[in-house]
């Protein structure tokens, strides 16, 4: 029998959720870009470059031809950076079975996507391309994890949002394990901006984390960590309010909080690793911009998607006049109009 779930996007989180699928002894298609991960998955059963020393079930094969990964699929989870899910999405809409409205889809994906108008929310932005069978049935899936642990079986959380509360409970099902609890939301809109957002606080954080471990300071301790997370959460409300969040507390929930306190903490963290190494290895000095950063991503070495998010935050709090000081000097910061050392110091000074 045919696969009758794929996951589009082979880096670690679209791994191992495709891992974790595949482990309930369903068989799982996962597409990937590149033609190196594909024969990893295939022939040696492990994503060596994203997800390596993680045995992967036999079940779990891999293709680089998307429509071949998409078509005929009961389930289908995008899973690819947000920089890359609007390409994504565009060479999948000639799949008969979306087209059809056929497939259950949910996305795993967090960020903002550019439009016209300004950065938007990835739901809305993908029910306008996909056919109305979609809309208001999608289903956003966030929370506090990390890729390694999910895939080793640790125990974790997730939220499964969406207006449709069928589907939620759908992928609920799908994906919950001994080790991996899923809960429902209908604040579709709560959950995308939390899981966006606390990528930028998780920057400031792994700065201040930095400084702290190299003394360049004595007067940050960890009350000031929690003065940081606290005004980072603040924040992360100010914005999913703007945006149309419907239940306040998404943000005291997994959804917010504990991603948020995961993110920032957590050494496996690629942001707070990134906000770390602009502090102790000065890894902004070969870039002029953010724009230069995202144009040459692939040569940090690691993805920290807490870069687009930041300068999509920046327009929106310029949109919606919303004091986000943390948020919009970490795009400044990036911008290269703020020195990151005195960034830190003057960002806590004034929460």
């Amino acid at each position: 029998m045919s696969a009758q779930i794929a996951v589009l996007g082979a880096g670690a989180w679209g791994t191992a959720i495709a891992k974790v699928i595949a482990d309930k002894d369903k068989e799982v298609v996962i597409w990937s870009f590149e033609e190196s991960t594909k024969n990893d998955i295939n022939q040696k059963h492990e994503n060596c470059r994203y997800l390596p020393d993680v045995e992967l079930p036999e079940k779990l094969t891999a293709t680089t031809n998307i429509e071949e990964a998409a078509e005929g699929r009961k389930y289908l989870i995008y899973a690819v950076p947000s920089m890359f899910l609007l390409n994504t999405l565009k060479q999948s809409l000639n799949v008969n079975s979306i087209r059809e409205g056929k497939t259950a889809i949910a996305i795993i994906t967090k960020g903002f996507l550019p439009s016209e108008n300004g950065p938007r929310l990835i739901v809305e932005t993908m029910e306008d391309y996909l056919p109305g069978f979609y809309r208001q049935s999608l289903v956003y899936i966030s929370g506090p994890s990390h890729a390694e642990e999910v895939a080793c079986g640790k125990i974790t959380g997730l939220i499964a949002a969406s207006e449709n509360p069928k589907n939620s409970i759908r992928f609920r099902d799908l994906l919950k394990n001994a080790g991996l609890f899923v809960y429902s939301s209908f604040d579709v809109r709560g959950v995308q901006v939390s899981a966006a957002a606390k990528n930028v606080i998780a920057i400031a954080f792994g700065m201040l984390d930095a400084i702290k471990s190299i003394g360049g300071s004595t007067v940050f301790g960890d009350g000031t960590d929690s003065l940081l997370l606290a005004a980072g959460l603040n924040e992360i409300q100010i914005l999913g309010r703007a945006l149309g969040a419907t239940h306040p507390e998404t943000f005291t929930s997994i959804a917010g909080i504990g991603d948020l306190d995961v993110t920032c903490r957590s050494v496996l963290g690629r942001n707070r690793r990134f906000g770390r190494e602009i502090i102790e290895k000065n890894i902004l000095e070969p870039y002029k911009n953010i724009d230069d950063i995202l144009a040459h991503i692939n040569e940090i070495g690691f993805l920290p998607e807490g870069v687009a998010a930041a300068k999509h935050i920046k327009l929106i709090a310029e949109k919606h006049n919303l004091k986000l000081p943390i948020s919009v000097g970490i795009s400044r910061m990036l911008d290269r109009e703020l020195d990151p050392y005195e960034f830190v110091k003057n960002i806590v000074g004034d929460l």
